[in-house]
C-alpha cells in the first residue's frame, strides 16, 4: 500500500514538473527554447573548433550560459523544492510509522544462499566530459552500455572477437559524435535518435536533420551467427557506422 502511495506520489510530482516546464515555456519564458539551442550551438561549434582559441571560448562559453539557464529555470527550481519536500516527507514516514521487529521462536531461521557474481571491467565507463574509444589492439569483447555527456564515441569492432549471438551496444549521449566501425561479415542493426545531427550507415545516408528516429538493418540480420543490434540516442550530434 505504501509503495502505491509512493509511485502515486512521484508520478503527479513528474506531471506537476511537466505542467510548469509547458508554462514556463509558453507565457513566462518563451526564449528558452531558443537559449538552450543557442548554448547547444555554441557547445557543438567549439568542440567543432577546439584547436583554435575561438572554439575553446565558445565550448566553455556554451557550457556556462547553459548551467546558467538551467540554473534560472522555474521547472529546476520546483525540481530542487520537490527534492528537498520528497526527503521531508520520507522523515515524516519514518517517525509515523517506526520499523517494528517481532521475533518467531517457532520458526527455524533459514540461511540465504549466496549467489556468486563475477565482476568485470567494462569496455567504456560513464562520463559527462571527454571522449571514449576501443583500444588500437586485440581486445575482448564486452557490451556497451553508457551514458555520456559531452564527447564523442568511437567503437571499432575489427579488433576483437564477437560471440556468438547478438552483441549489444547501448549509448545515451547529449551532445557528440558516435562512431562504429564494423566487419563485412558481421550483420547490423541499428536503432537511433537524435534531436539534431546527421545519420550514416553504411551507404544509407538518412536527409532528415531535426527530431530524427532512425532504424534499419541488413538483409541477412535475422539468421546471421554473429550480429550486432546498435541504439544510440543523441541531442546533438551524429551518427556514423560503416564497414572496415
Amino acid at each position: 500500500m505504501f509503495q502505491n502511495n509512493k509511485n502515486d506520489y512521484l508520478a503527479w510530482l513528474v506531471v506537476f514538473g511537466i505542467v510548469i516546464l509547458l508554462l514556463e515555456i509558453l507565457f513566462f519564458n518563451k526564449g528558452l527554447i531558443f537559449s538552450l539551442f543557442v548554448a547547444g550551438g555554441m557547445i557543438y561549434l567549439g568542440r567543432k573548433k577546439k584547436k583554435k582559441a575561438l572554439g575553446k571560448w565558445l565550448f566553455y562559453g556554451g557550457i556556462i550560459f547553459l548551467v546558467i539557464n538551467v540554473f534560472n529555470m522555474m521547472t529546476f527550481k520546483f525540481l530542487l523544492l520537490a527534492i528537498v519536500l520528497h526527503i521531508f516527507i520520507q522523515f515524516l514516514n519514518t517517525k509515523k510509522q517506526p520499523t517494528t521487529i517481532t521475533p518467531d521462536l517457532n520458526k527455524t531461521e533459514e540461511v540465504p544462499r549466496e549467489e556468486t557474481l563475477i565482476q568485470t571491467k567494462p569496455l567504456f565507463e560513464n562520463m559527462f566530459l571527454g571522449q571514449q574509444k576501443t583500444p588500437q589492439g586485440v581486445y575482448e569483447w564486452k557490451d556497451v552500455n553508457i551514458q555520456t555527456g559531452i564527447g564523442d564515441t568511437m567503437i571499432d569492432l575489427s579488433y576483437t572477437m564477437l560471440p556468438r549471438g547478438e552483441a549489444v551496444v547501448f549509448i545515451r549521449n547529449l551532445i557528440g559524435n558516435i562512431q562504429i566501425l564494423i566487419p563485412y561479415d558481421v550483420e547490423v542493426e541499428v536503432h537511433h535518435s537524435s534531436i539534431i545531427g546527421k545519420t550514416r550507415v553504411f551507404e544509407h545516408e538518412n536527409n532528415q536533420v531535426f527530431n530524427q528516429v532512425f532504424q534499419v538493418k541488413t538483409a541477412g540480420y535475422e539468421g546471421a551467427e554473429q550480429k550486432v543490434k546498435i541504439f544510440t540516442s543523441l541531442i546533438v550530434g551524429n551518427l556514423e557506422v560503416s564497414r572496415i
